[in-house]
């Protein structure tokens, strides 16, 4: 693999002209598939075979007029005043004429007004799914009822739901990212070089992605995690590669001979790294949720043109860089002194720099260290015990966005069970049986405790499918309604003449979170199994992967307990912006382990890689310990803060499911790469000694040697150390 890699870094450093114009040519086919190909994202969340999306293809089969989007107007009257009439039928009709409108329902018709008058609900239904109603659509909704002179009039429900985008926010992390850049190489070349090198990757896995979403249904969450991810992933690479790269220069290498050497090491490094996240990321496949594969895939796809233009574009650009790639007071130096220079100034090879002294006092207080870091990391994972999840409603909007303001009202005038209604879907061979299994239907959910009330059955025009509305006592993500909804379902199961199917978002949110449930034991023995392997064969140890997954399990539990801390109990909530705290999003728990742990196996696979190549080359075991966090402290910071910057550039947005996964990314990398990898693993590492790198010897001759120290390299391609000029351009 190091020789592989070694002579594609060459290669790409020497013909770094055509290297260059390839993957502008590439970026350029792709840019233009987005543009031609490029189709709407969607924002639902639901999963084939579950009894909610049962019922809710059977509405769109038998009950077409039903199984469109919905929306909800509430208009309230002056305090103390009440409404008639003759004042909401303006808004009714101005709904109606909105395009693709079926039919707007007057409030006085279907009985929609609260017991003192002041409220009404007029219930809108479209045509088409949410995914197919257009921003003009959208717009003439929010207009409806603009004219009534005297009465509130909010607009609400799942068209009102935008999709969340990419704005100034995230620019803020790109900002942070280049200072840190900037302050690690001491050249704003090399730091210029790094981000751009990243957001090539960044920008061809997004083009690529959109270009294919015409035919691959992408959620609106999809395209942010993969923005996400491939921004923090390439800086991090290229930071890693480049670091290498400028450490071979500065000992006296020529330019070319350092592209190929830093590609063969810190290269085959990035490769192994890269490698566990696509794994984990794509492994999301076997929980059998679609939205969520395609995210994971959508991610790992983002992950993996990360490391390919690390490995090629970056040697490329590094050719055109030349000499400036080093400080300014570096660059007219003989480069041998210049190594030693830098050693002075604490760089990364300094016995006196900041890594060096860090490796140090773990070594001396690695029990202590060890002790405090469990100890500490298992308390702040104790709020994981009372984690919620459930599908995200418009009561944890921001306030003042339409949703929020529309679900506030509705909750004022008729209670928080009318914002999240419950369908019951009544299906038969007979319009008799139908008929006859509906009335035994509604009467025993009106009997089922933390049902408010159950509307009169709706049927399609072959009287075979009768639909019953269903209002709880509780809101949509309340624990109750979620018994009530259990309930409901155990009570009609034995309901005789025709099957009987639940849905609404709050039965959508509990069979999400059930199917989820199920698959995370899957989905962690997958994962963890192969990403266990593949350390194995890149560290050639039984230990040490067993111990990264370990350390993987500390960073997890804090990292949820803070999360939960923070979005569900409201503890410190105003400091990320959140105006109302509320069960996670049921899909953050299996998201966040798949891309936490590929993140967490990146930060190992850095600093492990080098104790390995040290301990291999001949030092003491606990000399190449203390060396691999001397050597990648300074670049194991970089990157964790460049990466906890770009994800918390994604807690600005106002969006509460984004703000959720960029804070729970952000703070996991922190805790797993300062706590877990820079403290607990190398204390760990001091314990074990030369043990960490036992493997029995039956083992040993079946793994292949990938060779990611770059021991075979160095025996077959002695270093060479003449002072070439670097191409100055």
């Amino acid at each position: 693999m190091a020789i592989l890699l070694y002579r594609l870094g060459r290669l790409s450093f020497r013909r770094r002209g055509r290297v260059l114009a390839l993957w502008l040519l590439l970026l350029a086919l792709l840019g233009g598939g987005a543009a031609a190909f490029s189709g709407p994202t969607t924002s639902k969340f639901s999963i084939p075979g579950t009894e909610s999306q049962k019922a809710l293809d059977a509405l769109s089969r038998e009950f077409p007029q039903a199984g469109g989007a919905t929306g909800t107007i509430v208009v309230a009257a002056p305090e103390g005043g009440k409404l008639t009439p003759e004042a909401v039928a303006p808004v009714t009709r101005e709904a109606a004429k909105v395009p693709g409108v079926l039919a707007a329902v007057d409030p006085f018709v279907s009985k929609a007004v609260s017991r003192d008058g002041r409220y009404a609900l007029i219930q809108v239904q479209f045509d088409t799914g949410v995914d197919g109603i257009t921003d003009a659509q959208r717009e003439a909704f929010s207009e409806a009822g603009a004219s009534a002179s005297g009465l509130r009039v909010e607009h609400g429900g799942e068209i009102v739901r935008g999709v969340p985008e990419v704005g100034s926010t995230e620019v803020i992390g790109v900002g942070v990212a280049a200072l840190v850049l900037v302050l690690t190489f001491g050249s704003l070349v090399a730091a210029g070089m790094t981000l751009l090198n990243a957001l090539v990757g960044v920008a061809a896995g997004m083009a690529g992605l959109f270009a294919l979403s015409s035919t691959v249904e992408l959620t609106s969450t999809a395209p942010i995690l993969a923005l996400m991810l491939g921004l923090a992933v390439g800086i991090d690479y290229a930071l890693f590669i480049t670091s290498r790269y400028r450490t071979y220069v500065a000992g006296g290498m020529d330019g070319e001979e350092a592209a190929g050497r830093a590609a063969g090491t810190a290269g085959s490094a990035v490769v192994f790294a890269g490698a566990t996240v696509v794994i984990a990321l794509a492994g999301l496949a076997v929980a059998g949720v679609p939205f969520l594969t395609v995210m994971g895939l959508a991610a790992a796809a983002t992950v993996a043109l990360a490391v390919l233009v690390s490995l090629t574009l970056l040697p490329a650009v590094l050719g055109f860089a030349g000499v400036r790639v080093l400080p300014r007071k570096q660059r007219n130096r003989d480069r041998t002194s210049a190594a030693a220079s830098d050693g002075a100034h604490g760089g990364p090879g300094d016995p006196s720099g900041f890594g060096f002294r860090w490796g140090r006092v773990v070594a001396r207080l690695r029990v202590p260290l060890l002790l405090v870091g469990v100890i500490g990391l298992g308390a702040l994972a104790l709020p994981v015990q009372d984690m919620r999840l459930a599908l995200p409603d418009a009561s944890t909007e921001a306030e003042g966005s339409p949703n929020r303001e529309a679900y506030d009202l509705t909750t004022r005038g008729f209670g928080e069970g009318f914002n999240g209604r419950l369908i019951a879907v009544v299906a038969g061979d007979t319009p008799e049986a139908t008929a006859a299994a509906a009335a035994r239907t509604a009467g025993l959910i009106t009997k089922t405790d933390g049902v408010l009330a159950v509307a009169p059955p709706q049927t399609n025009e072959r009287g075979t499918t009768a639909l019953l509305a269903v209002i709880p006592e509780t809101g949509p993500t309340d624990a109750a309604t979620e018994d009530t909804v259990n309930a409901i379902r155990d009570r009609v199961e034995d309901v005789r003449g025709a099957s009987v199917a639940l849905t609404g978002a709050t039965a959508v949110g509990i069979d999400v979170s059930e199917k989820l449930a199920h698959a995370l034991p899957v989905y962690l023995l997958l994962v963890v199994g192969l990403s266990v392997l593949l350390l194995m064969l890149v560290f050639r140890s039984v230990l040490v992967p067993v111990k990264a997954a370990l350390g993987f399990l500390l960073t997890i539990g804090a990292t949820f307990g803070i999360t939960v801390a923070i979005f569900q109990q409201g503890t410190l909530a105003d400091l990320v912006g959140l105006d109302t705290p509320g069960p996670l999003v049921s899909f953050l728990p299996i998201l966040l382990i798949g891309i936490l742990f590929g993140l967490a196996m990146d930060y190992e696979v850095f600093l492990v890689s080098r104790m390995r190549e040290d301990f291999v080359h001949g030092s003491d075991a606990r000399e190449s310990v203390v060396s691999g966090v001397g050597h990648n402290a300074r670049v194991v910071s970089a990157a964790a803060i460049i990466m906890t910057a770009v994800f918390g550039g994604f807690v600005l947005m106002h969006d509460p499911i984004i703000k959720s996964i960029g804070f729970a990314l952000a703070v996991g990398v922190l805790v797993d790469a300062f706590v877990v990898r820079m403290t607990l693993v190398p204390a760990v590492m001091h314990l074990l000694g030369r043990t960490a790198w036992w493997l029995p010897r039956p083992v040993d001759r079946i793994l292949p040697d990938l060779d990611i120290e770059g021991e075979r390299l160095q025996q077959e391609i002695p270093v060479q150390r003449q002072a070439v000029e670097l191409t100055k351009v």
